[in-house]
């Protein structure tokens, strides 16, 4: 039986709105990237994704270094974002300085006058390390977000940039951890959501390390972690009564198509909460096309839900499964 309160947290894997992307929302509007998956994420109490792009007019593509794709969106982008209910955005990822720093300022800049909350980017270290403290319906929520790709852009006490660590179970990036969950809660929240941006694309598993270090992230005290970047969904692993997302795959791209691993197909994560924890996590199957994500039906919706059933299962996470219903059950703690 569901308890009385009971909120609802939307996440979602990359969010790439440059490129073409970028062309057909100023074509078709800043509804048309969610698809039919505009109203699930407007009625969450609280939504978040990882921003895969920069939103800016300025700046010039990363040459400092070879760079292969550089994504950059226009502003009409948090047009898109807030038309969809998103509340915050995690920036610790390797796009989010494809256009220099300029463009990150100014996305920065547009994220404050938007009043859209953001973590895991900054004008500084300091910035960059700060959680972003949002609310759900009276449930204070803070999300603290790292990324172990692109050491080169880690921020400075000088320079802006992103929050970087190595994925390592050395005392350099536990206490990273620590910190930024501990910071969270003195400055208010009562659950905390970890973001990761972490590890190869297109690779299907977390390796032994990925696990034993997001092991150690719900030791530091998260409630959930939100891991994204591989562009396919992962594993979900409850630990200790509570979740681990390893990787949420993709949301909206223009991305070309892996036959085989099929980044195409996603999910979108409802994470219910009680009090202060999670007890059950519903996951919507679906399927980005022409740089747009709908709720995924027929052949697509039973590959997907397959797969999660199959790699959730790797981890000891049944995914209970009731017509076209996916969800999975979590001790919360």
């Amino acid at each position: 039986m569901a308890p009385v309160i009971d909120r609802t947290l939307a996440l979602t894997g990359d969010v790439m709105l440059g490129r073409l992307a970028n062309d057909a929302l100023v074509r078709c509007g800043p509804a048309h990237p969610w698809g039919n998956t505009l109203p699930a994420l407007c009625a969450a109490d609280l939504a978040i994704v990882n921003l895969e792009c920069v939103i800016a007019r300025g700046g010039r593509p990363w040459t400092r270094w070879p760079k292969v794709f550089h994504f950059r969106a226009d502003p009409v982008a948090l047009t898109a974002l807030r038309l969809a209910g998103i509340d915050g955005v995690t920036l610790a990822n390797n796009h989010v300085l494809d256009y220099g720093e300029d463009a990150l300022l100014e996305m920065l800049g547009l994220l404050e006058q938007s009043g859209m909350a953001y973590a895991g980017a900054g004008r500084c270290d300091e910035e960059a390390r700060r959680p972003a403290l949002l609310e759900a319906r009276g449930l204070r929520v803070g999300v603290v977000a790292f990324t172990d790709n692109e050491p080169g852009w880690a921020a400075t006490p000088t320079t802006p940039g992103t929050n970087w660590i190595p994925i390592t179970l050395e005392e350099q990036s536990l206490a990273s951890v620590r910190e930024g969950i501990s910071r969270a809660r003195a400055e208010g929240a009562e659950l905390v959501i970890v973001s990761m941006h972490w590890g190869p694309n297109m690779v299907q598993r977390p390796s032994p390390l990925f696990r034993a270090f997001a092991h150690a992230i719900m030791e530091a005290g998260a409630n959930l972690l939100f891991g994204h970047s591989a562009h396919i969904v992962q594993g979900i692993e409850i630990y200790e009564g509570r979740p681990i997302i390893y990787d949420a795959g993709d949301f909206v791209d223009d991305y070309a198509v892996d036959p085989m691993r099929r980044n195409d197909w996603g999910l979108l994560f409802r994470v219910h909460v009680a009090e202060t924890a999670v007890w059950r996590i519903e996951l919507d199957p679906v399927l980005i096309e022409n740089c747009q994500v709908n709720l995924a039906i027929g052949a697509a919706h039973h590959a997907i839900a397959e797969r999660i059933h199959a790699l959730a299962a790797e981890t000891g996470t049944y995914v209970h499964r009731a017509g076209d219903r996916l969800w999975i059950e979590c001790t919360a703690s």
